[in-house]
């Protein structure tokens, strides 16, 4: 009855703040034809927005499509998001519904206190070494990091907690929106679309020409890969087991994401989507065992590995020339890691004469940054990054993390969860992408992980 009450509230001041709003972004659209872009735009978020603030068990999946779907903007120069206007309209949701949050006390829940904790920390290490302006740069992306924890938080103990059924509902919208951004990586490959503003230049030169990875509306390539590392195991789980999806989706999701993965040429990414996969082979020997199910799937990568290299020859010699080492006299291990092992040398060689670095950390998310290693440096792993940036503490605290995710995956797998077999299965493959890749960077992705853990912690805790 009070959240009747509380909503009805809500409902009364809608409509004189919508009034207010609309005509301040009149007077802003009569001033310049820019201002008017921005006046429709800020209308049209609107509903959204306050969707995702008055009803917060729906802010979730709006927040992980916005993330997903929405390319980056620049406006005046500045380069921001719209899923961070969506992320602030949650947690004010968030801290306007108090009485409906239950933390409890668990390992994941201290790990990724812990992760929080240690990089929040090495803030002040931040500005110490590298100044305030870079500083505040890690202080915004602390931010994003935290904005994505707060959906498992909110999404497992808080108002964002959904049931059974509703969170298979989610899950389906989630492989949709994935599968959207996949298919737009697909043609944005193909077609070499105008990038995004302030996206990563990422290039594949072949003897035809030089051409932009596959990066869809993220900032960089390895980004769209990882989500579709994510949704490859997804769609391969749904083939075992019939849940969430019909298997004839199921499949077109394997197509479209394994060649959204191969167009990405994130080959980390490749390796965690196969480990996932190999993962649910060894996790659910009884289903595996159907020849039918095994058949199904080592067709569909075939065919789309053939059409791969029919339609993208040059592209595919070239991308499995990167996988050896006797691919010619120019391949070396150095060319295989694509330059990181002279990056991990350097950051070696500094931790070996800076020790208190290594306890302490030089700050959440500089490494690219600074220039107190003499040149801003990116390191491709994340655990050497954690360790130069968060120190030791922050080591410990994302091994403890994957530790977490692991045992909460593998005890909701033996439950027969979905969702459990899901998350552990690509976390195994997530921990090995975390040697070639700075994954808790990806923070349009990382939502999504957090929600779908989320999901196996709340049949952890039923009601």
């Amino acid at each position: 009855m009070a959240a009747v009450v509380e909503a009805s509230r809500y409902r009364d001041y809608a409509f004189p703040l919508a009034i207010a709003v609309s005509s301040g972004l009149g007077a802003a659209a009569s001033r310049s034809p820019s201002a008017a872009l921005i006046a429709i735009a800020c209308m049209a978020a609107a509903p959204i927005l306050w969707c995702a603030f008055a009803a917060p068990v729906r802010w979730p999946l709006l927040f992980c499509a916005a993330a997903i779907l929405s390319p980056p903007v620049s406006i005046g120069g500045f380069q921001a998001h719209p899923a961070i206007i969506v992320a602030a309209a949650g947690v004010l949701g968030g801290l306007a519904n108090l009485n409906r949050w239950s933390i409890r006390s668990t390992a994941l829940n201290f790990s990724l206190g812990a992760v929080l904790a240690s990089s929040g920390m090495s803030l002040g290490f931040a500005a110490l070494y590298s100044g305030w302006l870079i500083a505040a740069g890690s202080a915004a992306r602390w931010l994003l990091l935290a904005a994505a924890i707060y959906v498992y938080f909110t999404s497992s103990q808080g108002p964002g907690h959904r049931h059974a059924a509703q969170a298979d509902t989610t899950a389906r919208w989630l492989f949709w929106i994935a599968l959207a951004a996949a298919l737009f990586g697909c043609i944005d490959f193909l077609y070499q679309l105008p990038a995004p503003a302030g996206f990563g230049a990422q290039f594949i030169w072949l003897d035809s020409g030089v051409y932009r990875r596959a990066q869809g509306f993220f900032y960089d390539a390895s980004a769209l890969g990882n989500l579709c590392a994510l949704f490859v195991v997804m769609s391969v789980a749904a083939l075992m087991s019939k849940k969430i999806l019909p298997r004839p989706v199921s499949a077109l999701g394997l197509v479209v994401f394994l060649a959204a993965l191969l167009l990405s040429y994130s080959r980390g990414a490749l390796g965690a989507a196969a480990i996932g996969c190999l993962a649910l082979l060894l996790l659910d020997c009884k289903t595996w065992g159907k020849r039918r199910i095994v058949i199904a799937v080592a067709t569909l990568v075939a065919i789309t590995g053939a059409a791969f290299a029919l339609v993208l020859p040059e592209f595919a010699s070239t991308y499995i020339a990167r996988f050896s080492f006797s691919s010619g006299a120019g391949a070396t291990p150095e060319r295989f890691f694509s330059g990181r092992l002279e990056t991990w040398r350097a950051a070696a060689a500094f931790l070996a004469a800076h020790p208190w670095e290594l306890v302490f950390g030089i700050g959440y998310k500089t490494l690219p940054y600074t220039r107190h290693l003499g040149r801003p440096l990116i390191a491709d792993n994340m655990y050497l990054s954690t360790l130069m940036e968060t120190g030791l503490f922050g080591l410990l605290a994302l091994l403890a993390l994957n530790i977490a995710i692991l045992r909460a995956g593998f005890r909701g797998a033996r439950r027969g969860s979905f969702f459990g077999k899901w998350i552990f299965c690509f976390w195994l493959g997530e921990m090995f992408h975390m040697f070639l890749a700075d994954v808790l960077t990806f923070w349009r992705v990382l939502p999504v992980f957090f929600w779908v853990l989320a999901q196996v912690m709340n049949e952890d805790t039923p009601g």
